[in-house]
C-alpha cells in the first residue's frame, strides 16, 4: 500500500566528465544508512552511468535505473521531462517509501537546468580539471542552481589550478549562492555535501522548500551529421528549432 508521501527529487547536472556519477556515489555512500534513496541516470544511448553506480555498490541494484533519452540530455530534463518523470514515479511506487530520488542528467553544457516540474532542487557540478576559469563563465546552471559543486579539488596542484581562487570566482558568479569544493578523497567535503542534501530534505519534509526555476538554457547550436545544424533556444513556448 502506498504511503502517499513523495520523495525529495534532486537533480544533478553538469558537463561531461565533471563527476556527476561520483557525486551521486558520494551522496549515497554518506546517506544510505539514513535515507532510502533511489537513482535515475540519463544517457542518450547507454546505461553506462547506472552500471557504474551498481558496480560501486552504493545502493541495491534495483534502486538504480537508467533512462536512455535518445536525444540531447537537456531535452529530457527541461523541455519534455515525461520519460524521467515516469521513471521516477515507477521507482517511487516500486520502493515506497523512498526519501530521496537523485536524477542525473546526461553530460551537457554549462547552461543545463532541470525543470521544476521534474525536480525539487538541483545541483550543478564542475570540476577542477576542466579549468580554473570555468566558474567565471557563468550561465543558468552555474549561476542559479540550488548548489554549485566544484569537484575533484584534490587535483588542483596537478592541473595548475588555484582551487581557492576558483571557489571564490564561483561564489562571485553566484552572487553569494552556496558553493562547495568536494573531493571523494577528502571526507570532510563529502560530509558537507551530505549535510546540504540533509538540510534540503528536512525543509522539503516540513513543507518549507519551494522549487526555484533557474530559467531556461541559453540558445546554443546543435550540429548534425550532414554538417548542417540548428539553433535551439529553449524559450518558453518556443517549440520550433531555428535553422
Amino acid at each position: 500500500m502506498s504511503t502517499g508521501k513523495r520523495a525529495l527529487r534532486l537533480g544533478i547536472a553538469g558537463p561531461v566528465g565533471t563527476g556527476k556519477s561520483s557525486s551521486i556515489a558520494n551522496i549515497c555512500t554518506a546517506l544510505a544508512q539514513e535515507f532510502r534513496i533511489g537513482v535515475i541516470t540519463n544517457d542518450i544511448y547507454t546505461d553506462e552511468d547506472a552500471r557504474f553506480l551498481k558496480a560501486a555498490g552504493v545502493l541495491p541494484d534495483e534502486r538504480i535505473r537508467a533512462v536512455e533519452t535518445g536525444a540531447c540530455p537537456h531535452t529530457a530534463i527541461r523541455d519534455d521531462v515525461s520519460m524521467n518523470l515516469l521513471a521516477v514515479e515507477a521507482l517511487e511506487e516500486d520502493f515506497d517509501p523512498l526519501d530521496i530520488v537523485l536524477i542525473e542528467s546526461g553530460g551537457d553544457n554549462l547552461t543545463a537546468t532541470f525543470s521544476p516540474a521534474l525536480v525539487d532542487a538541483q545541483l550543478f557540478v564542475l570540476d577542477v580539471a576542466g579549468g580554473g576559469d570555468v566558474a567565471r563563465k557563468g550561465g543558468p546552471g552555474i549561476g542559479r542552481a540550488d548548489l554549485l559543486v566544484i569537484n575533484k579539488i584534490d587535483l588542483g596542484p596537478h592541473v595548475d589550478v588555484d582551487v581557492d581562487l576558483m571557489l571564490d570566482d564561483a561564489k562571485k558568479a553566484r552572487e553569494g549562492g552556496p558553493v562547495l569544493g568536494v573531493s571523494r578523497k577528502v571526507p570532510d567535503t563529502v560530509d558537507a555535501l551530505a549535510a546540504w542534501v540533509r538540510e534540503v530534505h528536512a525543509r522539503f519534509v516540513k513543507g518549507d522548500h519551494t522549487p526555484v526555476d533557474p530559467g531556461p538554457m541559453a540558445p546554443h547550436f546543435h550540429a548534425e551529421e550532414d554538417g548542417e545544424g540548428y539553433m535551439h533556444t529553449h524559450a518558453e513556448g518556443d517549440e520550433a528549432h531555428q535553422h
